[in-house]
Parts: C-alpha cells; structure tokens; sequence
C-alpha cells in the first residue's frame, strides 16, 4: 500500500465505526502553552481526554503532522543517521472520549493491521504495562495472540505531566525478520531496529495527584498514535522510513539538487535523507506561520534550514537550492494538506531567503574566523571561539573544522562539546514553559455562562475560589486568587483580545478582577480582595470596566476592517499572523514579503476610515462551521473552532470573519482610525500598530503640537514648515562636505608631520602613534600615511573612555605581514577586539589604555620578526 492509500483505509476504518474525522491540527498548538510544538495526535483532544471541553463527539480520528524538533521531544540530531527519526511525520490516531475502552480499541487495532494492512500475525509482538492484566488478557483471550509474544515492558505507561490524566499502554511491534540486528522488545537487544514499533495504544485512566496517588478517572479514554512512515516502510518491505514511496521521492529530488543520480549512492547518503526530511519540516511550519527567527519556534526552524543547508554544502551544492525543494513537498502531500499548495510560493520565497542569508552568514563567518585565529597562541583553536562562530554567527562547527585544516590549525572539539551541552542546559531550562505543568493549571469542570456580548454586569454565584492554585472555601481582604462563577460578563483572553478588568461585590466585600482567563469553558477571574470576604456559594454582583471594554471593543472591530483593507490592498496572501487588541491600541501581524510603501498604508488606513464613516451596522450570527465558510467566513489557519462559530460582518460585507470576541454595534463608533508603525518583525512577517477612537485624536493632537513646535523653530508657517525644513537639512548637509574636506586636509597635514617619525625596519617604513579625533578622521590619516610612506606598517590609536586602533598594511606587503595580525597584536595588550583586511584592519574596546605606549612600541621588534630573512 502507498502511503496516500494507508492514509485513507485508517481514516475510513474508524470513521466507519463512528469516528469524527478531525482535520489535522495547527503545528503551533492552540492556546497552549505548554508545548512548543504539536508533538502528538492527542495535542488537539487534550481538553476532551482530560474532560475540560465537551466536544460534540465522542470518538475521534485524525491524521496529524507533528513536530518533534526543540522542548521535550527533540530528534533533530538524530535525523539522517537513523532509519526511522523525523522532525515532521504524520501520525494517524483515533481516540475517545468517555465512550470505549480497551477491548474495542485492541480489537480494532487487531482487526486493521491483520486485516486492512494485512500484515502477518506470526511477525507481531505486544507489549502491555505488568500491572495491566485487562489488556494482556484482552489480546490473549479476546484476540486470540500468542500469549509468548505478549510482552510485560515497565515502560508501557503513559503521563501527561507530574500530576493529571495518565495510564498504561500498549504497543504493537512488527519483526523485520532475521537481516536486521535487534531483539524483541524486552530482551537486551531491544534497542536495535528488527523489531519496529508500529502502533502504541493509550488508556488514560487514572489521575496523579502530586504524591503518586493514581485515581480512577470518572471517564477513561483512549489515545492511539500509528506512525505512518513507519507503517508504509513497513509495508512496502522497507527497513527504513526513509524508503518509502513519500520519502523516497523528497531524497531523490535532494539528491537531483546534488547531482547525485545512482540510486544505491542516493538511498544511502545521510546528508540527502537530512536535506528531505528537513525540506518537510520547513514546509510546513512556514505554512502554519512560523518564520525564521531568533526566538522560540522560530529558532528552531532556522537551526532546521541552516542544518539542511549545511548538509548541502557537504554535498558539494554552492547555488541556492533549497528553496527548490518546496515544490516536489507540495506535489507528494498537497492533496491532503492544501495550506502548503496556497501557500507555497510564500513558503519558497521565506526558504530563498533564508538561503541568501545563511550565504551571507558563511562570508561573514571566513572574516570571523580570521579575526578569531589572528594572534592564536598555538595551533589550536579554543572550544569556546568555535561555539561563538557557531551559536552567535551561525557558522556549521565542521565547516570551521574544515577551513582550520588548510590553515594547518586544528579545534578543541571537546571544549566546544562542553559549551554545547551548557547551552542546551540553558535550552532545557528556557523550554520549561513549554513543557507540561499541569499541577500548576487550575483545573475547573464546571461551565460558565458568558453574557458579556450584551452586558457589562449582573449577578452571578462564586462556584470556586482558588488561593495559591488550591482550592479553598473563602479568600479574605489583601487575598490575591481566582474566583469562578456560574455567569459572567467578564471577557476572557483570547483571540488577540486581553482578558477584562472590574469588579466582583457582595455584602461588603469587593475582588478587584485584574484579568480574566480561560480554562475549558470556565472563565478564571484572576484578582485580589480589597474589603471583607468572598466565599464559596455567594450571591455576588459583577462589573466589568466599561470605558476599557469599550476602548476594546473600538480596536477589535477596527482591526477586522484592517485585515480585510491589508487584503485589498496587498494580496489574498495576506494572513494574520497575530494580534493584540488592548484599550489603548491595536497591534496586527500579518503575511507579507516586503515592507509597505507609504503609498500603501495610507490607502489602507484611508479605506478603513471610509467604513468608518458609513457607520453600517456590524452583524453577528451564529452558524455551523461548514455554513460559516461556505458564506465566505475568513478563518484563522490553526485556530481551533467549535462546530457552532460566530461570524461577524462589518460594513456590509467588506469583512466577514469567524470571531468571539467583543466589538462596536456599527463602524461609526470606531470614530477614527490611524496607523502609527509599520516594520517587519520576521522573515515574511509585518507588523502594524494603530489608534482608534479617542487615542487615536490624541495621537493626531500630538502630532499636531510637534509640528507647531517645528513651524516656531524654522519661523515659518505650517504650510511652508515641510520646505523650510528641506533647506535646513540642505544647509546641514553641505556644512558636513565641507567639515570632511577640512579633515581630510587636516588628515593630509597631521600624515606629513607623522611621516617623519616612521623608522626603517628591513626596509619596512613603520610608524605608531597616538593621535586626536574620531575613527573618520584617524583613517583619514592612516591612508594618507600609507600614500607617503610606500612600503609600511602604520597602527594609529585613540584614547578616549577606551583605546581604538586602526591599522594598514601597503599592499606589497600583505604576503608578510597582515593588517588584522598586527592590530590583534596590539589589541590583545590593550583589551581591543577587532577585524578587518588584510590591508586595513580595526579594534575598539581596550580598557587598559595604560599598556598603550608599551604595545606601540612592540610594533617595531614585532615587524622585525616577521619580516626577518634567513
């Protein structure tokens, strides 16, 4: 079976049994902080399994892409090198939730891969928890296994985290036969790759709490997860997941981008299997709005794209390939996942990018690298400059390996292990939010009844009180904690839009809500008790900050006319990529390749205020999803919708988007929109920050004193303020001309008057000194210097706060003697750092300005050892 056909006999097998076929979920999980990627099937269902959201369905299945590259689950070095590790893979899984329990999940499990993939039962083994008799008894029993291939592994249990749902497992294991080294799971050989897990089958039916006591859950799941690569290697009697029909055509076209054709020679190469793998990855979490960045996600993606790109350099690939690639990703998956065809000459365009980039970072890692290696003591070069090369500048370790090798230098490989694993140590420490803490998450079942659309207060009933994350009775005056109520007004973070302020009273007490936030479908009113006592069971009244919710409301709706305005104006392939609505502004990012024109966001500012002006009404209906895009609902890729949605429509139909959040009853009350920013804030990233309503006449209001300022400073009018500031800005810059031609003559007499103390060292005219100005003027100097002296060395220094350095070499020199070596050398007694070429070269920073004299007099004895003959 093809994998495209395994893909679907999966899906229709439990959709026949009445399973919901949930489309693939978002790689960047949704409002869920405690991954930095989606890593499993169950990501998507974790509220359903843990019984904080009630979907409408109660069993599952789904195909998911998951990301396994950075946070907990991390196999990106292992990529290439094995047979069976991935960054992306898809994982088919079905689930439920509440309704049935391990004996229909082991019997269907059994009945689809001895019947539907019609893999051989005398090739499979089981592993069961030990402590779980029901399922060794199920498979034995009920299936029919042989109990001798039943296996009782300890590690057969799964967690989410230190405390919640959990639950032993169960693995179904396919023997790739007597060629392949490896033992049967259990058995001392287990690590090696004959016997492949092809299926693991979770029952989370218990709750740690946090001393280790396990509780039966009230309704027990199930969590399956069916590694598909896998699957098709297996079926297609591949050893390898790199083997497959879908993989094999991603190496092949790497291997085509490597002039690599003899088939035996591609299937083999680790680089091509590192480059195809990766080509996936990248795909795909571009298409879920990750861009290459320094941060977070976005790290991860550049550290995945550089790695392929570096593989392509050992491949011998010096053109931009990469980007290349994206197309044979779209044709092979495409079909199933058509973000990646709507999207993919963005995708391209961000890898091209990147490509150009990373060709830059390796120029500048040569000039680094000269600069680290100039004054090395020794033939080695430390650990800690080759992790610097490769952490801040992106420079591949094996490549400053090999540029070292023909320089007849070597590198302190475990100094920079040892720097790598401090790194990571600090990686794991910073990836901790994204990792699971469940004991810490306030954990409520109850629902609450959200009446925020067309009130700012009422009544409602305290159903909870927290103080610490615990549950407690009652919180009192100077308490800070949570409340939970049975009704709400209150407007919980989500979508872009912040969380409500107010109040909660009653019988004397107030909670003062600093914010809200969500947990399943209860809103958390997070505060602090400023009078009496707020308890459990009270009857209490609740008051959201009107002014501030309407300021929300204000920028909410206005940034739902700028998305449809930035997509008129742009392109269908703007996206939003985020959004903060707060009272005082709003801030949208959005999908675009190059920086807006002021032509541009002017257009889209001036179409936003003429939907303001029509003051039309904004509608709001409720709808099932598939009727809501059907309409032409605009949907946020990833966002995670229910399968009744509000749409929204704003200036009869110049928007219309799926959104629950709060917003104006017509366009007029947004009053005036201006556009304060526009930058970039990733590869394929913009940025706009705005102002509405009464911010937005504060904003023009200071605008306005500003210029008044600038009309009473260039004493004109504020007609003709723009030209009067042209003339002075004219008058500036030909005062400067002048001021640099003025140094330069100066440079030219300051040189005449230095050349008479250059001494003669084997016929090398050498000349140090210390002299006035800025860096401008001193390499003035140094080039007038160089034009009277001929054959020379010149270092010239500036002391200020800290010492600088500039130094030349004459060109029929550089053979001999090299700009950056002499620098460095007297940098390094001085404290300066710095690079350059081989004929000009400059350091600043030196703290030890009184070493000066000392160093600059060592020039002299250090020329006449490296220019002296035999």
């Amino acid at each position: 079976m093809r994998t495209s056909e395994i893909r679907t006999a999966y899906l229709d097998f439990f959709a026949a049994r009445g399973h919901r076929v949930v489309a693939s979920s978002s790689l960047v999980p949704v409002d869920d902080p405690t991954l930095l990627f989606t890593n499993s099937g169950m990501v998507q269902f974790k509220g359903a399994l843990t019984g904080q959201e009630r979907p409408s369905y109660r069993r599952a299945v789904s195909c998911q892409r998951c990301m396994r590259a950075g946070g907990k689950h991390n196999d990106l070095e292992n990529v290439g090198y094995t047979r069976r590790h991935h960054t992306l893979f898809e994982m088919l899984g079905n689930f439920s939730f509440g309704d049935y329990f391990k004996a229909e999940a082991i019997a269907w499990a059994w009945e689809f891969v001895t019947d539907v993939l019609a893999l051989p039962a005398d090739r499979l083994w089981i592993t069961v928890h030990p402590t779980d008799d029901e399922a060794k008894r199920i498979w034995v029993e009920d299936v029919g296994f042989d109990p001798a291939r039943v296996v009782a592994h300890e590690e057969n249990f799964w967690t989410m985290g230190d405390t919640g749902p959990c639950g032993p497992d169960s693995e179904i294991f396919f023997d790739l036969g007597d060629s392949v080294p490896g033992g049967p799971p259990g058995s001392a050989d287990e690590d090696g790759d004959r016997f492949c897990e092809i299926w693991n089958l979770v029952f989370p039916q218990f709750d740690r709490a946090a001393d280790g006591t396990l509780t039966p859950l009230p309704t027990p799941g199930v969590d399956t997860g069916m590694g598909l690569e896998r699957v098709a290697a297996v079926l297609q009697g591949a050893t390898s997941n790199y083997e497959n029909d879908l993989m094999a055509k991603l190496v092949a076209a790497a291997g085509a981008a490597a002039n690599i054709t003899d088939r035996r020679a591609v299937a083999t190469n680790p680089s091509l299997r590192v480059i195809a793998d990766h080509i996936r990855a990248a795909t795909f979490l571009i298409a879920d709005g990750v861009m290459p960045s320094n941060e977070d996600r976005g790290y991860v993606l550049r550290r995945i794209i550089r790695r392929a790109l570096r593989h392509g350099h050992k491949l011998d690939i010096r053109e931009p390939f990469f980007h290349g690639l994206v197309t044979p990703v779209v044709d092979a998956m495409g079909s199933v996942y058509p973000e990646i065809v709507t999207h993919a000459e963005r995708i391209a365009a961000t890898l091209e990018g990147e490509e150009a980039r990373f060709a830059d970072t390796l120029r500048t890692g040569m000039a680094l690298f000269e600069a680290s290696v100039a004054g090395l003591a020794g033939t080695r070069i430390p650990g800690d400059v080759v992790f610097k090369l490769y952490d801040t500048h992106g420079f591949p370790v094996d490549l400053t390996a090999d540029v070292a090798r023909e320089r007849g230098l070597t590198i302190d490989q475990a100094g920079f292990e040892r720097a790598m694993e401090e790194q990571r140590a600090r990686g794991r420490a910073a990836a901790g939010r994204f990792e699971s803490h469940i004991e810490q998450r306030v954990r409520v079942d109850s629902a609450a009844d959200f009446r925020g659309y067309d009130a700012v207060a009422g009544e409602a009933n305290v159903l909870d009180v927290f103080k610490d994350g615990e549950r407690v009775t009652a919180l009192a005056t100077g308490d800070a904690g949570i409340v939970v109520l049975d009704a709400t007004p209150f407007y919980a973070e989500a979508g872009g839009q912040v969380g409500d302020i107010g109040e909660i009273s009653a019988n004397g007490a107030v909670f003062v809500v600093d914010d809200t936030t969500k947990s399943g479908n209860q809103h958390l009113h997070h505060g602090h008790v400023v009078a009496g006592t707020v308890n459990e069971g009270d009857r209490v009244r609740t008051a959201v900050n009107e002014p501030r919710r309407q300021a929300i409301r204000l920028n909410h709706s206005a940034t739902h006319l700028l998305h449809a305005a930035l997509r008129k104006t742009l392109g269908d392939h703007v996206e939003q990529k985020g959004s903060l609505v707060d009272a005082p502004r709003l801030r949208f990012d959005f999908s675009h390749p190059h920086p807006m024109t002021a032509t541009e966001v002017a257009s889209v500012e001036r179409m936003v205020n003429d939907r303001i002006r029509e003051n039309s009404a904004v509608t709001t209906d409720v709808m099932p999803f598939a009727d809501a895009i059907d309409k032409g609902a605009v949907a946020l890729f990833g966002e995670k919708y229910a399968d009744e949605v509000r749409v929204l429509t704003m200036a009869e139909g110049f928007s219309v988007e799926l959104c629950g959040g709060t917003h104006v009853s017509r366009t007029g009350d947004i009053g005036l929109l201006r556009i304060v920013a526009e930058a970039g804030i990733a590869a394929g990233v913009r940025r706009i920050e705005a102002v509405t309503g009464a911010h937005a006449l504060t904003f023009v209001d200071a605008n306005q004193r500003r210029l008044d300022d600038i009309v009473g400073i260039v004493r004109g009018s504020r007609e003709d303020a723009p030209e009067k500031v042209r003339q002075l800005a004219a008058q500036a810059r030909s005062l400067q001309r002048q001021v640099d031609a003025l140094q330069s003559r100066l440079a030219a007499s300051r040189g005449a008057d230095l050349a008479d103390t250059a001494i003669d060292i084997n016929g090398i005219r050498v000349l140090t000194a210390t002299v006035d100005g800025d860096r401008k003027s001193m390499l003035a100097t140094l080039d007038s210097l160089k034009d009277r002296l001929g054959t020379t060395v010149v270092v010239l220094a500036h002391v200020a706060d800290k010492v600088s350095l500039v130094g030349g070499v004459s060109k029929d020199l550089v053979a001999r003697v090299n700009a950056r070596d002499v620098v460095n050398f007297v940098g390094a007694k001085v404290g300066a750092r710095g690079g350059g070429r081989p004929d000009m070269a400059q350091a600043g920073g030196g703290d030890r300005p009184e070493q000066l004299a000392g160093a600059l007099g060592s020039v002299a004895d250090w020329v006449r050892q490296r220019t002296a003959t035999d």
